[in-house]
């Protein structure tokens, strides 16, 4: 199995940053895509930033300019970096992984998500 924890959310003013970090673990042979999404109440789930296993980054229009995606291979970990934040920021972030396991099986996994509320 693998699993991914992540971390980093809280309570931050508008204008704010914060880094979210969310790491792989268990049977994992290779971590390919690692994305982080985000839902706030009422809402649907919605791409924040995506790092594919080939090194590209995308972000959704909103976060453009306020957010950095970077990742450790070597630990397996991706982290969101958020700058110049807004209260409709306010949300769950959850992270994906699509990884290949130890068993050579193709996996799709999602981390428990972390609350980031922004203040105004």
């Amino acid at each position: 199995q693998v699993q991914l924890v992540e971390s980093g959310g809280g309570l931050v003013q508008a204008g704010g940053s914060l880094r979210l970090s969310c790491a792989a673990s268990g049977s994992i042979f290779r971590v390919n895509a690692m994305v982080w999404y985000r839902q706030a109440p009422g809402a649907q789930r919605e791409l924040v930033a995506h790092f594919t296993s080939d090194g590209f980054t995308t972000y959704a229009d909103s976060m453009k300019g306020r957010c950095t995606i970077s990742r450790d291979n070597a630990k397996n970990t991706v982290y969101l970096q958020m700058n110049s934040l807004r209260p409709e920021d306010t949300a769950v972030y959850y992270c994906n992984a699509n990884c290949i396991s130890t068993a050579r099986t193709y996996l799709e996994v999602w981390g428990q998500g972390t609350l980031v509320t922004v203040s105004s």
